[in-house]
């Protein structure tokens, strides 16, 4: 498994998770850069993604909608705010409506992902911060942790790829 810790903070209103990969900082990054590759892991498995929109530049964004069981189907957006290729990644993320424009029912969370060398391979940290304890609550009740580990318990494979 790719996730070797997850760590949910209610007073910081964080959710980190901790992975670690036997391919270097550079490959690793690619399964953001390029939306073909990280459409093939974000979302878990019974909730595929497909990246319809994908500009990976600061105050660019990404649109993605996931498809599940019974024709389920959720929206969700990306603003990139920081970018320092290969190792920091920032973006707010959001639940998006029928026209995947932001939904204002919840406040979108901010995300920080590191990567770094760790041994022969790689360690990313994925961050996410929420506007209250209510609203990661609320996530948690999702499923979050569970969804978000299956997704990047894919990228092994991802990685195991040729790069686009």
């Amino acid at each position: 498994m790719t996730v070797v810790s997850t760590d949910k903070d209610l007073d910081a209103r964080t959710l980190t998770f901790v992975s670690e990969f036997d391919a270097g900082v550079e490959r690793v990054w690619q399964v953001w850069e390029d939306a073909r590759q990280t459409e093939r892991w974000w979302g878990p498995p019974m909730w595929p993604a497909t990246f319809e929109q994908h500009d990976f530049t600061v105050g660019g964004g990404s649109r993605y909608r996931m498809n599940g069981p019974g024709e389920q189907e959720v929206r969700g957006w990306w603003r990139f705010t920081a970018i320092e290729a290969p190792a920091r990644l920032e973006f707010d993320d959001g639940f998006g409506g029928d026209e995947n424009d932001p939904l204002v029912a919840m406040d979108p969370a901010h995300i920080v992902v590191t990567i770094e060398p760790h041994g022969a391979g790689s360690r990313m940290t994925l961050a996410t911060v929420y506007t209250s304890a209510e609203q990661l609550d609320q996530i948690l009740a999702m499923g979050v942790i569970e969804g978000m580990s299956a997704a990047l318990g894919q990228i092994d494979g991802v990685l195991a790829a040729a790069p686009n």
